[in-house]
């Protein structure tokens, strides 16, 4: 049930900014931020958006000015504390641009806190771009009005995650064979607390790189039931699994988000 908010004015944007968010404050916008609100939104002065930089909550600001590439936002009040999100990460074998990029965007949406790829042996991807994965995640982060924007990692081989993790984080492995139990008995065995999922390549994991992760202590090796999952839908279907069980869509209340309206919705 949503809750409703009449004394908070509802915006249609928000934007994450890096700047610090206070009564008061003036954050400017780049070139291509500034453009987006004038050009593509319509917006003009005095018009109001909505900030958020992932440590001071979100914060109602009104468009100041705008000038030759620039524009400039009067912080006013705040919408919403900062609060303690799930603190889950996904490791994932990058995989083709479009699914990749995907992977990204509902990553975020889905609250995930990190995201990163990891190099196996059957990955069929040279480089990963990080800066694009980031601006994916920004811009879901937005649209779903959550807090935080999640940690994009810079990619590493497989072995190199695995050799300084932390034990305390338990890591579901999505195996497609071998040990694993079924997701939602794995999910009612976890601690409180920190986790992480990993996903394999297109072409599975190899048979050593199994044998290797499941001797782990930190690792539980999961099934994701009877049918093989595409890459980016095994990562995207355990990540809600896991927010299902363990993480905030298992909480309860209401919605107490102030009123947002998306550009999508008019």
């Amino acid at each position: 049930m949503i809750q409703h908010h009449p004394d908070i004015e509802p915006v249609k944007t928000r934007l994450h900014v890096d700047e610090p968010l206070g009564e008061g404050a003036t954050v400017g916008l780049d070139h291509e931020r500034a453009h987006y609100l004038r050009h593509v939104l319509r917006l003009d002065k005095g018009n109001r958006v909505a900030l958020f930089n992932g440590r001071d909550g979100e914060w109602s600001a009104r468009i100041d000015g705008f000038g030759k590439g620039w524009c400039s936002l009067a912080v006013e009040s705040r919408r919403r504390p900062q609060a303690p999100e799930p603190d889950v990460w996904l490791l994932f074998a990058p995989i083709k641009r479009a699914r990749i990029d995907f992977v990204a965007e509902k990553a975020a949406e889905l609250g995930a806190s990190a995201v990163w790829p990891v190099i196996t042996r059957h990955t069929d991807v040279a480089r990963v771009n990080t800066d694009r994965l980031r601006a994916n995640a920004i811009e879901a982060a937005e649209q779903c009005e959550r807090l935080t924007v999640p940690e994009i990692r810079e990619p590493v081989r497989l072995d190199q995650a695995m050799a300084g993790w932390d034990p305390a984080r338990p890591l579901l492995l999505c195996a497609e064979a071998g040990p694993v139990r079924p997701v939602e008995a794995a999910l009612a065995g976890l601690p409180p607390g920190p986790a992480a999922i990993l996903t394999g390549p297109e072409g599975g994991f190899a048979k050593d790189e199994l044998d290797g992760l499941i001797n782990l202590p930190f690792v539980v090796p999961v099934g994701l039931g009877p049918r093989i999952l595409r890459a980016d839908t095994a990562a995207l279907a355990a990540l809600a699994c896991w927010q299902a069980h363990c993480g905030d869509w298992s909480a309860g209340g209401a919605d107490v988000r102030p009123p947002f309206r998306s550009q999508e919705s008019g």
